[in-house]
């Protein structure tokens, strides 16, 4: 089902944004797991964003109450764990529009369709970006687990419209710069990046436009030998779970889509010793080679294409009277939702990398 993913962890999201909750059910964790809940919550929260002034004004508490799963020690029994989110924040009136005159750039068309007009689309339901709070609360069980075994996830706004982050070093990544950058408004590693970065989103705002962006993301701290050839790769695994977040147009490994300009000198990268283990010295591979880790660092980007819910008067049809329509969005969205996506991007990340994981055990 399309709701569901994972392997050895298998992970489902359910709920619509104005229906009573969204939540998730993670099953296949190991017993045992320390569920830190203070980090857990301040990891679900760094999604929200709240107070900024480029961040939807719908104010949810998005405390999760996990309801199954965690024995009163505060550790995972080894079954189903379940956790909800309770929605009191909707305003559906501001999509009374729906069904009729199906947003340009969303899902209400193709969705009515699949659904034979049956779809909840109030705050677009089941195909809401509200429904990467429950993912993100998987991938934060997730990174509880992949701590015990030394593994470390970091993500930051590389891009957004033609400014610029400076990239994560692929060999050596400053995790802790990384973490730093997550208390700042636009997560940039470079805080003139990241001014320039709001003014950009701000200026969009204000001509009732949105802008697009690009998360970067490292895992360090991977053993070499993870994944398998073709189909369960890791840049299979790892791109499922990207693609599966809304709005993600594009993912890329190591050197990307720049591989393709490059010589195979320049491309492969070298191996040596360091401390007695094998690595390399570039990392163009983004730490992955046929689908395996290689110990070197994951290396990853996800592309977010630009909102689509915009204030302009654009361009649709009424599906009652088949014909063109005008129609302008009203409501409350990000005009850029690639911002508060970064810890949706580490949650994909970690989901992928712990179900790899224990499918090597």
């Amino acid at each position: 089902m399309s709701s569901n993913i994972g392997q050895a962890l298998k992970v489902q999201i359910f709920g619509e944004s104005h229906g009573p909750m969204v939540g998730v059910t993670i099953d296949g964790l190991p017993a045992g797991i320390a569920i830190d809940e203070e980090w857990l919550n301040a990891f679900v929260q760094r999604r929200a964003a709240k107070g900024s002034a480029i961040a939807t004004a719908r104010r949810e508490s998005d405390i999760p109450r996990i309801v199954s799963g965690v024995n009163p020690s505060g550790k995972t029994t080894g079954y189903a764990l379940t956790a909800v989110f309770e929605n009191a924040d909707t305003h559906s009136s501001d999509y009374g529009f729906l069904p009729d005159r199906p947003r340009p750039g969303h899902a209400d068309y193709p969705a009515l369709m699949r659904s034979h007009g049956q779809d909840d689309l109030r705050g677009s339901g089941h195909h809401s970006g509200r429904l990467t709070l429950p993912h993100v609360l998987a991938g934060g069980v997730a990174m509880l687990l992949l701590r015990t075994i030394g593994v470390s996830i970091g993500a930051h706004i590389l891009q957004v419209g033609s400014v610029r982050d400076q990239s994560i070093d692929p060999v050596h990544p400053d995790m802790e710069a990384l973490e730093r950058c997550h208390t700042r408004e636009v997560p940039a590693l470079d805080t003139a990046a990241g001014d320039a970065m709001m003014q950009a989103i701000l200026a969009a705002k204000a001509d009732q436009d949105s802008l697009g962006g690009i998360v970067e993301v490292a895992a360090t701290g991977l053993p070499a030998g993870l994944g398998a050839p073709y189909f369960d790769g890791v840049e299979a695994v790892l791109a499922q779970q990207l693609f599966s977040i809304p709005a993600v147009k594009g993912v890329e490994f190591g050197a990307g889509f720049g591989c393709a300009a490059m010589l195979g000198s320049q491309y492969n990268d070298p191996y040596c010793m360091v401390d007695g283990k094998v690595r390399t010295t570039q990392n163009q591979a983004g730490g992955l080679l046929g689908g395996i880790t290689n110990g070197m660092p994951v290396i990853a980007r996800a592309a977010f294409r630009p909102t689509a819910s915009i204030a302009r008067q654009q361009q649709t049809v009424s599906l009652s009277a088949a014909a063109p329509a005008e129609l302008t969005v009203h409501g409350r969205h990000d005009p850029c939702v690639a911002i508060r996506a970064v810890p949706v991007v580490e949650a994909a990340v970690a989901i992928a990398l712990a179900d790899l994981y224990l499918q090597s055990r």
